[in-house]
């Protein structure tokens, strides 16, 4: 099978690495015994977090660690590698590991698992800190810092200093911000001895599921799955015109289905895109920027997103499956854009295409017919085959679908066998000619297994995060440990050389998924610093005052603001941390502020704004980490790549925006499959008109007033409902006397909007229209208390008396004392259809104009020589 392979030789393989190294595992490669300290401590972080997540330690009855154990086991492995792993200066020696930070190991790792190992002299006397607990809390603060330091870089630091200064001088602080200020001993009980602080929600996450999701996407890149990826999106997209655009595009996609890190997914896919795009006349700079805006969207892309993704789950208060639900559109969308975008610049810069073997259009549409019907019945005889095996066995169904498994995946490896493994790129093989498709995939079907286990379990079985990660990552891992002894039984190779390079492949895989969770491990930690200051001075609070007086109560004002403070904190901190700081301080006084307008937002909605932004720093000048590693590739300036990147994102930041006001592209209220089929194409629409109104070109070069018109023409696709609202109004009140039964009458999963008044805890009256989901149908007072919300009724007047601690209706500010009084119903106005044909025919007609005139051009191309 012919590959396609290209890369100019100034692209240096090691610098690139020791890129990625720095950013994402540790700069520090050590020989001899320290060596295997270093591997041998990572994988042991690997499999304790296996242990924990698998359901083993319930089975055997030992082993078993509360929330609170596991979170300090895991910060002291956090902390024990980041010291081996990454040196502490620039000018630190790579290839060992001083003594000194040989010490801040040791000690690192005791403090951070302080609470595992005293943790039932500590239970037995709470609030009430001895010296050694505070000796080791001030250690186990400094430790943490220098250990965000060194694998965050010093901005995180400067965050947590800045909380950490406002926690102790807070009586000096300006009126709308002032507190108390607090002891270094109550600082020290909460930040390090309680779960309120470093040990809270934050790390929580990062010990239950985003470790095995990490695991689980870097053993199926140690599998060769990247690789397969990437050579199915260049079978399928490099004959097109700016093809391998495209497939860095597709490959980011596919890659972000199991990966979510910005650097390590340019690294992977642009060490062979970027050459192959400037091959075929894209510039660097383009280059670049197209790779690292295709690369920061794998963090939006489900099923595995960003670590920050996980988060929500817990800020949130919904299952994984209904933030992946929420998610899914408009990171399809995103995509659909960006390959858009880049169809237009290679028509505008009239890019050549990759030779493909020549092939009759008959076959190649049989070929395409086969390929879809067949992926399609695949899908339908896995999925129905399953649900009937569940129907009839009950309980049994388990191993029996194990059992199944595993012939499935020996047959795929049998049958993968009988054909050439595929080659990793090579940077310095010249371009012969395209894959065909399935000659690409037949190579690595298997692969396709532990992904399907994954959705499987996340989607359909509803199993949690951690549950469904380490199911997927137990499939994985059997497919590291047999697939290439098997490959050598099929094909009659060296058996011993096969099992004992699946042996070196488990343990790599094992340590490198460990390294890669260093930096998360710790930046959820110092996370938890800032979150424990908020709770500790009482700051949430106080922000919804000083947002609504810089912002005026606008919630466009406010929305711009909370982005750009993303994208300031992102350029200097990792995505997740942003998003823990920015959602903790920002999103209740979004949701707080908009109800108090009368816009209610899904706290949904509100955390993946905060999420989006956080993403979009990866990418923004001056301090984009995924520009600078294309840049990196491309030997470009990496601020251009940068500036051009963020140009290509626009379609990305756009989104946020929209589904703070129009939630339905979010699948928010939409409950059927007609309903659900109108919102994404017209949204689709929407965001492509965009991409060609900001990429100034449609049909051909747009004039200004085309450009606008097309922004127009997107807005009122986005938003069909702010031209009706300026009509009339889209809901009308009704008394409070009939909330109960627009509450019984809203179908299963549906929302409900509500106003209630009251006073808030600055002895404030505030009024508030609020949005929640209510879950299966069922007595109205009952399906309130599933979100967390108790009624009382007295005659018409209902008041609320409990709000469940942590529950939705306190996320989204719900308080004892509250009364209800008016619920909105949906009101009669003008059909949707109405600005959305308009807007259509004008497209339409721009697009009239663009042909007529892009027509004219050629016929002057083509007489132009002859005069």
């Amino acid at each position: 099978m012919s590959e396609v392979k290209e890369q100019p030789a100034g692209v240096d393989l090691e610098e690139l690495e020791q890129l990625v190294a720095e950013a994402d595992t540790g700069g520090r490669h050590p020989g001899g015994t320290v060596a295997r300290i270093l591997l041998w401590a990572a994988v042991a972080w690997s499999l304790f977090q296996l242990w924990y997540a698998s359901p083993l330690p319930f089975v055997f009855g030992f082993g078993i660690l509360n929330d609170t154990e596991a979170r300090a086991i895991h910060l002291g492995f956090a902390l024990f590698l980041t010291f081996l792993a990454y040196p502490a200066l620039r000018s630190s020696p790579r290839d060992r590991v001083p003594l000194l930070d040989w010490v801040l190991a040791v000690v690192g790792g005791f403090a951070g698992a302080y609470l595992f190992l005293f943790y039932v002299q500590l239970s037995g006397r709470p609030g009430q800190p001895t010296t050694l607990d505070l000796v080791t809390g001030t250690v186990g603060i400094l430790l943490l810092l220098e250990a965000t330091r060194r694998a965050l870089g010093l901005p995180m630091v400067v965050v947590a200093c800045v909380f950490i200064f406002y926690t102790f001088a807070g009586q000096y602080m300006p009126d709308v911000i002032q507190h108390r200020g607090a002891s270094l001993n109550k600082f020290l009980n909460h930040q390090w001895l309680t779960t309120e602080g470093v040990f809270g929600i934050a790390l929580g996450v990062s010990t239950s599921f985003v470790f095995l999701f990490v695991l689980f996407g870097t053993l199926l890149e140690k599998a060769g799955a990247g690789n397969w990826m990437m050579q199915i999106s260049i079978a399928l997209l490099g004959h097109l015109r700016g093809g391998p655009a495209k497939v860095a595009v597709v490959s980011s996609a596919l890659n972000g289905v199991v990966s979510g890190s910005s650097v390590s997914n340019v690294v992977s896919g642009g060490i062979f895109t970027i050459p192959l795009m400037k091959r075929t006349g894209l510039s660097g700079v383009k280059a670049g920027a197209i790779e690292a805006a295709a690369s920061i969207n794998g963090q939006i892309m489900p099923p595995v997103m960003g670590a920050a993704a996980f988060l929500m789950v817990e800020y949130v208060g919904i299952p994984y499956s209904e933030i992946v639900k929420h998610a899914l559109l408009p990171a399809v969308f995103s995509y659909i854009a960006l390959l858009y975008m880049v169809h237009l610049e290679a028509i505008k810069m009239d890019l050549k295409t990759i030779p493909q073997r020549p092939t009759p259009a008959r076959e190649r549409m049989l070929r395409m017919g086969l390929g879809l019907s067949g992926s399609i019945l695949a899908v339908c005889i896995v999925y129905y085959g399953i649900v009937a095996i569940q129907a009839v066995l009950g309980g049994t169904a388990p191993p029996v679908l194990a059992v199944a498994g595993v012939v499935l995946y020996v047959a795929s490896v049998w049958y993968s066998s009988r054909y050439p493994d595929l080659a990793l790129d090579d940077p310095n093989a010249p371009i012969l000619e395209l894959p065909r498709a399935w000659d690409v995939t037949r190579t690595g079907l298997d692969f396709l297994i532990p992904i399907a286990v994954l959705l499987w379990c996340l989607m359909v079985e509803q199993m949690s995060p951690g549950l469904s990660a380490f199911w997927a990552t137990v499939s994985i891992l059997g497919i590291v440990v047999t697939r290439k002894p098997l490959m050598a039984v099929f094909r009659n190779e060296n058996l011993a050389a096969s099992v004992r390079a699946a042996w070196d492949d488990l343990i790599d895989g094992l340590a490198l998924g460990a390294r890669n969770m260093i930096g998360i491990g710790i930046a959820t930690a110092t996370a938890g610093i800032v979150v424990g200051t908020i709770t500790l001075t009482g700051l949430g609070l106080m922000m919804t005052e000083l947002v609504e007086l810089i912002s005026g109560g606008n919630v466009i004002l406010m929305l711009i603001l909370i982005a750009a403070i993303s994208l300031v904190l992102g350029m200097g901190i990792p995505t997740t941390a942003n998003y823990i700081l920015v959602a903790t301080l920002m999103a209740p006084v979004v949701v707080d502020l908009g109800a108090q307008a009368g816009l209610p937002i899904p706290l949904i909605a509100v955390h993946l704004f905060v999420f989006y932004f956080g993403i979009m720093a990866d990418i923004t000048p001056p301090v984009g980490l995924a520009a600078f590693a294309a840049a990196a590739i491309s030997k470009e300036d990496p601020i251009a790549t940068g500036f051009q990147g963020a140009l290509y994102s626009l379609r990305t930041a756009i989104l946020p925006f929209v589904f703070i006001f129009n939630p339905a592209i979010l699948l928010i209220g939409v409950e059927t499959w007609p309903q659900t089929i109108w919102v994404a194409t017209v949204s689709l629409i929407a965001i492509l008109l965009f991409s060609a109104a900001t990429m100034n070109w449609f049909v051909t070069k747009s004039r200004l007033w085309e450009s606008a018109a097309l922004l127009l023409i997107c807005f009122t696709l986005f938003r069909p409902d702010w031209w009706l609202n300026q009509v009339s109004p889209p809901y009308e009140e009704l008394p409070a006397s009939e909330f109960l039964s627009a509450v019984a009458q809203t179908p299963a999963d549906g929302r409900i909007n509500f106003v209630v008044e009251g006073v808030d805890l600055m002895g404030e009256d505030v009024r508030k229209t609020v949005n929640v989901p209510l879950g299966e149908p069922g007595e109205p007072l009952e399906r309130l208390r599933g979100i967390g919300l108790t009624i009382t009724q007295a005659g018409d007047a209902l008041m609320i008396s409990n709000v469940d601690f942590g529950s939705y209706a306190k996320r989204i500010g719900l308080d004892v004392g509250y009364d209800v009084v008016a619920v909105l119903r949906k009101a009669d106005q003008p059909s949707s259809l109405i600005p959305i044909g308009l807007a259509l025919a004008a497209t339409a007609g721009v697009a009239g104009l663009q042909f007529a005139r892009a027509r004219k051009q050629a016929d002057r191309r083509e007489t132009g020589p002859a005069r």
